[in-house]
């Protein structure tokens, strides 16, 4: 009963920037915190980053601290990565996922359909 749809994905040469975008339907931001992960061929999906409800607590992946800036927006029930310095090691399908402030997928239960990001040389 909890939908989460991701957009922004897309192919972008390194040193290069996205941002990616989750809407949630429904009052989920208010009630969970929000996450992203993410899946590379052949490996398992990783933490990246997550938020606390009200946004006031935040934790990233040492891969990605400093260079991505997670944020929330509950009156649009959307949440944010911002994604700078691209890597071509962060090439993967990108999820969001609404659950406990926590790295571990296991406490997710709602998650989107994925979003491909591609980083080029």
């Amino acid at each position: 009963q909890v939908h989460l749809k991701e957009s922004g994905g897309g192919l972008v040469q390194a040193g290069g920037s996205l941002r990616l975008s989750c809407a949630a339907a429904g009052r989920t931001n208010t009630y969970y915190s929000m996450a992203w992960f993410r899946q590379a061929p052949g490996r398992e999906r990783e933490f990246v980053a997550s938020i606390t409800s009200t946004g006031g607590r935040t934790t990233f992946a040492d891969s990605v601290r400093g260079r991505f800036t997670i944020s929330r927006d509950n009156a649009k029930n959307t949440v944010d990565l911002q994604m700078n310095s691209l890597k071509l090691e962060d090439t993967a399908v990108y999820y969001c996922a609404a659950g406990n402030w926590n790295p571990d997928p296991n406490e997710y239960p709602y998650w989107g359909q994925g979003t491909q990001v591609t980083v080029s040389s």
